[in-house]
């Protein structure tokens, strides 16, 4: 066994902790060991993609009491990580009111609200006193509800009208009715609600959970905190794998098998090194000067992988930022500008830099040529230029992407740095040929 279960440490927190990091014959050990207590414990708790691994081992008459532990919710996401005939399976364990509601939510498509939400939950009528109101909800907390925190104020057609804290029903006025306590400034989600429009809707405000409606207003569900949690996982673990130039693994890095795993990296890998090929043709074209003036080669690395970087940064932050909602398309000019900015002093900074790494290295005479000093200008005013158009790049690419209703993040780092290069080299030699035409060139 790995090292990651420190001193054989099997208690819940360190097996979940751990979890991911053995292989699929070790956590297959290491849930035989467990009493039935804890197994059950550990498989309330993995994530639905481990429930389906551990479900799929479990002998086919014990399946019944293990898929029963779980909500509908969790159900409908341990079923849609099943293979097509287990699937099949696990729905014939369920008694009949509960796959009545799996197979509602099995309905909508996994990542909208209402393949995500439970529809068990606290229900009040307005009519009722604050005193049935309690009653009546240590009645529903005995079922499976998935929070007793809120319960939502619905009319006999199941319209959502208002919310009420189970503390601000123990605070209101004896005789009072749920009508008169309630919070009717609602904020919902709606059924067909993208995941990651609905985690920043709970990252915009400070609830447990959030009630999802149709059009009409009538209630369906509620999505918890918890259920959003994994969904931010994975959305953040989607937009750093195309950051970093590939396809997004949808495993965690162990588990996925390597031919996938090359297959999702390969195909990113390969539109890179084509799109690097101009790079070549870019260089080709100033082979010429490259001859008359070889001085200048040695400074291609330095200009190109700046532009890269400066425009990788710029292309991380912005997809960043509109991840987090900080900005949207219409903010593009106010990015613009300041893009405009940062990148021209960032040129500076660079060209400066570049300017006094060859005015002031020892023996630049012979190792530049005697007209050291305008080559010293070319790469400076270079790197001005470069990382000023990096910058830009950088920032827009994003903002494109998302206008044509692509993902912003697959403007990735090194999608961006291959542009860059390219367009980094005909910069370079045209502000070169404007210094040393009729000197080295």
């Amino acid at each position: 066994m790995e090292t990651t279960l420190l001193n054989d440490d099997f208690s819940l927190e360190n097996l979940l902790d751990n979890w991911q990091t053995l292989t699929h014959a070790q956590r297959e050990e290491v849930f035989a060991m467990l009493g039935r207590i804890d197994q059950e414990e550990l498989f309330i708790n993995l994530s639905s993609d481990y429930q389906a691994e551990i479900f799929e081992q479990i002998p086919h008459g014990e399946k019944r009491s293990w898929i029963r532990l779980l909500a509908p919710d969790d159900i409908a996401d341990l079923i849609q990580n099943l293979g097509e005939e287990t699937q099949a399976e696990a729905l014939r364990y369920l008694d009949y009111a509960t796959l009545v509601e799996v197979k509602a939510l099995l309905a909508y498509a996994e990542d909208e609200a209402g393949g995500l939400m439970n529809s068990r939950f606290a229900r009040l009528r307005p009519e009722m006193t604050v005193e049935e109101a309690i009653r009546y909800l240590r009645a529903q907390s005995k079922s499976q509800i998935e929070t007793i925190y809120y319960a939502y104020v619905l009319d006999r057609t199941q319209m959502l009208l208002g919310v009420i804290s189970l503390r601000e029903l123990f605070l209101a006025k004896a005789g009072s009715t749920v009508q008169e306590n309630m919070n009717t400034d609602l904020v919902t989600v709606l059924q067909d609600e993208d995941q990651e429009s609905i985690s920043k809707t709970f990252s915009n405000h400070n609830f447990l959970a959030i009630p999802v409606v149709d059009e009409n207003n009538v209630m369906k569900g509620i999505i918890t905190v918890d259920d959003v949690v994994e969904v931010i996982e994975e959305e953040a673990t989607e937009d750093i794998h195309k950051i970093g130039g590939m396809e997004a693994l949808g495993e965690p890095y162990l588990d996925i098998s390597l031919p996938s795993m090359i297959k999702k990296r390969a195909g990113w890998l390969m539109a890179l090194f084509v799109g690097e090929m101009f790079t070549a043709t870019a260089m080709s074209h100033y082979e010429h000067d490259i001859a008359k003036a070889v001085v200048l080669a040695l400074f291609i690395p330095l200009v190109i992988s700046s532009g890269g970087n400066s425009g990788s940064q710029a292309t991380t932050l912005i997809i960043r930022a509109m991840a987090l909602g900080e900005v949207r398309l219409k903010d593009w000019w106010r990015v613009f500008s300041r893009e405009l900015v940062s990148g021209l002093s960032l040129g500076v900074i660079l060209g400066l830099i570049g300017l006094l790494r060859i005015l002031l290295w020892p023996g630049k005479e012979t190792l530049y040529g005697e007209h050291y000093m305008l080559v010293a200008l070319s790469v400076s005013f270079s790197l001005v230029g470069i990382v000023l158009w990096g910058t830009l790049a950088g920032s827009m690419l994003p903002f494109f992407l998302r206008r044509i209703g692509l993902d912003p993040a697959t403007s990735s780092a090194p999608f961006v740095a291959t542009l860059v290069d390219v367009t980094g080299l005909v910069i370079y030699f045209t502000v070169a040929s404007l210094f040393l035409k009729g000197i080295l060139l």
